[in-house]
Protein backbone atom coordinates (compact mmCIF):
# COMPACT_ATOMS: atom_id res chain seq x y z
CA UNK A 1 0.00 0.00 0.00
CA UNK A 2 1.56 3.33 -1.28
CA UNK A 3 1.43 6.33 1.08
CA UNK A 4 -1.75 7.38 -0.59
CA UNK A 5 -3.99 4.73 -0.52
CA UNK A 6 -2.72 4.07 3.40
CA UNK A 7 -3.59 8.14 3.93
CA UNK A 8 -6.93 7.60 2.02
CA UNK A 9 -7.67 4.68 4.31
CA UNK A 10 -7.00 6.23 7.55
CA UNK A 11 -8.80 8.80 7.07
CA UNK A 12 -11.84 6.69 6.01
CA UNK A 13 -11.34 4.65 9.02
CA UNK A 14 -11.68 8.32 11.13
CA UNK A 15 -14.35 9.30 9.49
CA UNK A 16 -16.23 5.92 9.95
CA UNK A 17 -15.36 6.41 13.95
CA UNK A 18 -16.89 9.80 14.36
CA UNK A 19 -19.52 9.07 12.28
CA UNK A 20 -20.54 6.23 14.36
CA UNK A 21 -19.75 8.29 17.55
CA UNK A 22 -22.48 10.83 16.71
CA UNK A 23 -24.91 8.19 15.93
CA UNK A 24 -24.70 6.61 19.24
CA UNK A 25 -24.65 10.05 21.11
CA UNK A 26 -27.62 10.74 19.19
CA UNK A 27 -28.91 7.93 20.21
CA UNK A 28 -28.34 8.18 23.80
CA UNK A 29 -29.89 11.14 23.41
CA UNK A 30 -32.73 10.10 22.10
CA UNK A 31 -33.38 6.96 24.55
CA UNK A 32 -31.78 8.53 28.04
CA UNK A 33 -30.15 6.06 30.58
CA UNK A 34 -32.41 3.44 32.02
CA UNK A 35 -33.87 4.24 35.20
CA UNK A 36 -35.81 2.33 38.23
CA UNK A 37 -37.23 2.24 41.83
CA UNK A 38 -35.20 -0.31 43.19
CA UNK A 39 -31.80 -1.78 42.11
CA UNK A 40 -28.41 -0.85 40.98
CA UNK A 41 -30.65 1.83 38.76
CA UNK A 42 -32.52 2.99 41.82
CA UNK A 43 -33.08 5.77 43.05
CA UNK A 44 -30.12 5.95 45.31
CA UNK A 45 -28.18 5.85 41.85
CA UNK A 46 -29.91 8.20 39.53
CA UNK A 47 -27.21 10.53 40.06
CA UNK A 48 -24.93 8.23 39.09
CA UNK A 49 -26.54 6.82 36.12
CA UNK A 50 -25.76 9.80 33.81
CA UNK A 51 -24.36 13.74 33.54
CA UNK A 52 -27.71 15.04 33.27
CA UNK A 53 -28.98 13.11 35.98
CA UNK A 54 -26.44 14.44 38.29
CA UNK A 55 -28.88 17.09 40.13
CA UNK A 56 -30.48 14.02 41.33
CA UNK A 57 -28.46 13.62 44.10
CA UNK A 58 -26.74 16.87 44.44
CA UNK A 59 -30.39 18.99 43.76
CA UNK A 60 -31.19 20.75 47.33
CA UNK A 61 -34.82 21.13 46.58
CA UNK A 62 -35.48 18.40 45.66
CA UNK A 63 -39.09 16.20 45.64
CA UNK A 64 -41.25 14.19 47.15
CA UNK A 65 -41.35 15.57 50.74
CA UNK A 66 -42.56 15.04 53.91
CA UNK A 67 -44.93 18.00 54.56
CA UNK A 68 -44.73 19.02 57.96
CA UNK A 69 -44.79 22.47 59.78
CA UNK A 70 -46.99 24.61 56.83
CA UNK A 71 -47.65 28.20 57.18
CA UNK A 72 -50.92 29.72 56.43
CA UNK A 73 -51.22 31.94 54.28
CA UNK A 74 -53.33 33.66 52.09
CA UNK A 75 -52.69 31.72 48.82
CA UNK A 76 -54.45 32.75 45.61
CA UNK A 77 -57.15 30.13 44.66
CA UNK A 78 -56.23 27.74 42.08
CA UNK A 79 -58.70 27.92 39.28
CA UNK A 80 -58.90 24.90 36.89
CA UNK A 81 -60.30 25.58 33.49
CA UNK A 82 -59.76 21.92 31.67
CA UNK A 83 -61.68 20.63 28.42
CA UNK A 84 -62.69 17.06 27.99
CA UNK A 85 -60.26 15.41 25.37
CA UNK A 86 -60.29 12.00 23.85
CA UNK A 87 -58.12 9.42 25.65
CA UNK A 88 -54.38 9.60 24.57
CA UNK A 89 -52.84 7.25 27.03
CA UNK A 90 -49.49 5.00 27.45
CA UNK A 91 -47.77 3.11 29.94
CA UNK A 92 -44.22 4.46 29.98
CA UNK A 93 -42.42 1.78 31.85
CA UNK A 94 -42.41 3.41 34.90
CA UNK A 95 -46.38 4.65 35.55
CA UNK A 96 -49.30 4.92 33.49
CA UNK A 97 -49.55 8.45 31.58
CA UNK A 98 -52.06 10.44 30.09
CA UNK A 99 -50.80 13.18 27.46
CA UNK A 100 -53.74 16.09 27.85
CA UNK A 101 -54.02 17.91 24.20
CA UNK A 102 -53.64 21.59 24.57
CA UNK A 103 -56.07 24.26 25.73
CA UNK A 104 -56.36 23.47 29.31
CA UNK A 105 -55.60 25.52 31.41
CA UNK A 106 -54.62 25.99 35.40
CA UNK A 107 -54.16 29.49 36.70
CA UNK A 108 -52.56 30.79 39.96
CA UNK A 109 -52.21 34.67 40.74
CA UNK A 110 -51.91 35.86 37.29
CA UNK A 111 -49.65 32.40 36.41
CA UNK A 112 -50.85 30.86 33.63
CA UNK A 113 -49.75 26.89 32.54
CA UNK A 114 -51.12 24.92 30.37
CA UNK A 115 -51.77 20.63 31.46
CA UNK A 116 -49.54 18.22 29.65
CA UNK A 117 -50.05 15.07 30.85
CA UNK A 118 -51.12 13.37 34.11
CA UNK A 119 -49.68 10.14 35.58
CA UNK A 120 -49.49 8.21 38.80
CA UNK A 121 -47.61 6.50 42.15
CA UNK A 122 -48.19 4.10 44.02
CA UNK A 123 -47.86 4.48 46.85
CA UNK A 124 -48.11 8.50 47.29
CA UNK A 125 -44.61 10.06 46.60
CA UNK A 126 -45.83 12.74 48.80
CA UNK A 127 -46.08 12.40 52.74
CA UNK A 128 -48.11 14.64 55.20
CA UNK A 129 -47.32 14.96 58.62
CA UNK A 130 -45.65 11.74 58.09
CA UNK A 131 -48.25 9.75 56.45
CA UNK A 132 -47.82 8.46 52.89
CA UNK A 133 -51.32 7.03 50.81
CA UNK A 134 -52.37 4.73 48.55
CA UNK A 135 -52.27 6.30 45.43
CA UNK A 136 -51.21 10.15 44.01
CA UNK A 137 -52.13 11.37 40.76
CA UNK A 138 -49.39 14.14 39.32
CA UNK A 139 -51.03 16.90 36.82
CA UNK A 140 -48.25 18.08 34.84
CA UNK A 141 -48.35 22.28 33.93
CA UNK A 142 -46.09 24.36 31.69
CA UNK A 143 -45.92 27.77 31.10
CA UNK A 144 -44.84 29.60 27.94
CA UNK A 145 -41.62 29.59 29.40
CA UNK A 146 -41.35 25.94 30.34
CA UNK A 147 -41.63 26.80 34.39
CA UNK A 148 -43.10 23.72 35.36
CA UNK A 149 -46.13 23.64 37.94
CA UNK A 150 -47.95 20.11 39.48
CA UNK A 151 -50.99 19.98 41.22
CA UNK A 152 -50.66 16.39 43.44
CA UNK A 153 -53.73 14.99 44.20
CA UNK A 154 -53.74 12.48 46.90
CA UNK A 155 -55.87 9.29 46.88
CA UNK A 156 -57.55 7.48 49.88
CA UNK A 157 -59.14 3.90 50.02
CA UNK A 158 -62.85 4.32 49.49
CA UNK A 159 -65.59 4.80 46.46
CA UNK A 160 -64.00 3.96 42.97
CA UNK A 161 -63.06 6.85 40.85
CA UNK A 162 -64.93 6.59 37.66
CA UNK A 163 -62.62 8.27 35.75
CA UNK A 164 -59.79 5.50 37.26
CA UNK A 165 -61.87 3.14 35.94
CA UNK A 166 -61.92 4.09 32.53
CA UNK A 167 -58.67 4.22 32.30
CA UNK A 168 -57.74 1.05 33.95
CA UNK A 169 -59.84 -0.73 31.84
CA UNK A 170 -57.93 0.69 28.22
CA UNK A 171 -54.12 0.65 29.61
CA UNK A 172 -52.18 -0.65 26.37
CA UNK A 173 -50.88 -4.00 26.65
CA UNK A 174 -47.66 -2.79 25.07
CA UNK A 175 -45.70 -0.65 27.07
CA UNK A 176 -44.04 2.36 25.22
CA UNK A 177 -46.91 2.47 22.77
CA UNK A 178 -49.20 5.63 22.99
CA UNK A 179 -52.78 4.23 22.49
CA UNK A 180 -55.31 7.15 20.89
CA UNK A 181 -59.14 6.18 21.71
CA UNK A 182 -61.09 8.76 19.75
CA UNK A 183 -64.44 7.39 20.68
CA UNK A 184 -63.42 7.43 24.70
CA UNK A 185 -63.58 10.89 26.29
CA UNK A 186 -62.03 11.94 29.44
CA UNK A 187 -61.98 15.04 31.77
CA UNK A 188 -59.16 15.44 34.13
CA UNK A 189 -60.92 17.32 37.00
CA UNK A 190 -62.73 14.01 37.61
CA UNK A 191 -59.51 13.31 39.35
CA UNK A 192 -60.00 16.42 41.71
CA UNK A 193 -61.66 16.63 45.03
CA UNK A 194 -64.31 19.53 45.30
CA UNK A 195 -62.68 21.35 47.76
CA UNK A 196 -59.13 22.83 46.44
CA UNK A 197 -57.58 24.04 49.50
CA UNK A 198 -53.32 23.10 49.19
CA UNK A 199 -49.92 22.52 49.96
CA UNK A 200 -47.33 24.98 47.98
CA UNK A 201 -43.46 24.50 48.28
CA UNK A 202 -40.18 24.53 45.65
CA UNK A 203 -39.15 21.32 44.30
CA UNK A 204 -38.28 19.09 41.70
CA UNK A 205 -39.28 16.45 39.09
CA UNK A 206 -39.71 13.28 41.14
CA UNK A 207 -37.99 11.49 38.05
CA UNK A 208 -34.75 11.60 36.21
CA UNK A 209 -33.31 14.08 35.41
CA UNK A 210 -35.08 15.47 38.59
CA UNK A 211 -35.18 18.67 37.31
CA UNK A 212 -35.50 21.90 40.31
CA UNK A 213 -37.71 24.89 40.12
CA UNK A 214 -40.82 23.33 39.36
CA UNK A 215 -43.85 24.79 41.66
CA UNK A 216 -45.50 22.41 43.30
CA UNK A 217 -49.38 22.43 44.54
CA UNK A 218 -50.23 19.59 47.06
CA UNK A 219 -54.19 19.53 47.48
CA UNK A 220 -54.90 19.15 51.22
CA UNK A 221 -58.34 17.66 50.34
CA UNK A 222 -58.23 13.93 48.96
CA UNK A 223 -59.83 11.91 46.18
CA UNK A 224 -61.07 8.12 46.63
CA UNK A 225 -60.22 4.99 44.71
CA UNK A 226 -61.41 1.44 45.62
CA UNK A 227 -59.30 -1.55 46.76
CA UNK A 228 -59.79 -2.95 43.33
CA UNK A 229 -58.67 0.06 41.39
CA UNK A 230 -55.62 0.35 43.93
CA UNK A 231 -55.39 -3.88 43.02
CA UNK A 232 -54.80 -3.03 39.83
CA UNK A 233 -52.54 -0.69 39.31
CA UNK A 234 -50.36 -2.63 41.98
CA UNK A 235 -50.09 -5.62 39.53
CA UNK A 236 -48.35 -3.59 36.66
CA UNK A 237 -46.58 -1.27 39.28
CA UNK A 238 -46.34 -2.76 42.87
CA UNK A 239 -43.85 0.54 43.67
CA UNK A 240 -42.85 3.34 41.70
CA UNK A 241 -42.45 6.16 44.30
CA UNK A 242 -39.61 8.01 44.49
CA UNK A 243 -37.92 8.25 48.53
CA UNK A 244 -38.87 11.48 50.75
CA UNK A 245 -36.39 14.19 50.00
CA UNK A 246 -34.52 16.42 52.70
CA UNK A 247 -36.52 19.35 52.84
CA UNK A 248 -33.24 21.48 53.58
CA UNK A 249 -35.21 24.98 55.09
CA UNK A 250 -37.77 24.95 52.61
CA UNK A 251 -40.85 26.91 53.06
CA UNK A 252 -44.04 25.16 52.74
CA UNK A 253 -47.45 27.05 52.43
CA UNK A 254 -50.94 25.97 53.02
CA UNK A 255 -53.85 28.09 51.56
CA UNK A 256 -55.80 29.82 54.58
CA UNK A 257 -58.98 29.63 52.69
CA UNK A 258 -60.70 26.34 51.16
CA UNK A 259 -61.54 26.76 48.03
CA UNK A 260 -65.17 24.95 47.55
CA UNK A 261 -66.05 24.17 44.01
CA UNK A 262 -69.21 22.73 43.01
CA UNK A 263 -69.00 19.11 40.74
CA UNK A 264 -69.90 19.93 37.52
CA UNK A 265 -67.79 23.88 37.60
CA UNK A 266 -65.43 24.84 34.89
CA UNK A 267 -66.10 21.63 32.73
CA UNK A 268 -65.98 22.06 29.05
Amino acid sequence: MNARRFCRAVLLTLTLNVVGLLVLSAAQEAHPPHWAYEGKEGPKEWGNLDSSYAVCSVGKTQSPIDIKGAKKTDLPALNFSYHTIPLDIIDNGHTIQVNYAPGSMLTVGGKLYTLQQFHFHNPSEEHVNGKDFPLVAHLVHADAEGHLAVIAVLFELGNANPLIDTLWKNIPAVKEKPHDIPSISIQAQDLLPNERSYFTYAGSLTTPPCSEGVSWYVLSSHSTISPQQLAAFAKIYPMNARPIQPTNGREILLSKRGFDIPAKASRQ
